[in-house]
């Protein structure tokens, strides 16, 4: 739990993700082409990889991976993120919490 709590407060945009999670690749993919190059977290990498998804689990996630944290809050997986991206909501986080420096 530390180190996810520690990771979500030292940047502007986390994503927990799995190299091999099509829909963690899809949510990077956008964020991306918004331009932001997020920070991305392959908890698959991780020897703690069981702890760290009972960890997200446990701050709200509904499924492990993805999981978007933006300004140190979660937003949620990929179903959240492009709900927002679709009402225009993603890029005002976005922008609010100083991830993207242009305003749109």
């Amino acid at each position: 739990m530390d180190k996810v709590k520690r990771l979500v407060a030292e940047r502007s945009v986390v994503i927990f993700s799995k190299s091999s999670c099509c829909l963690s690749y899809a949510v990077k993919i956008l964020l991306g082409e918004l331009g932001f190059n997020p920070f991305v977290y392959e908890i698959d990498q991780d020897p703690d990889c069981r702890e760290i998804e009972k960890a997200l689990m446990r701050l709200g996630c509904s499924a492990p991976v993805p999981a978007v944290f933006i300004g140190g809050k979660l937003i949620g997986s990929t179903n959240e993120i492009m709900s927002l991206h679709l009402s225009g909501d993603l890029t005002k986080m976005l922008v609010q919490s100083r991830a993207l420096n242009n305003k749109y």
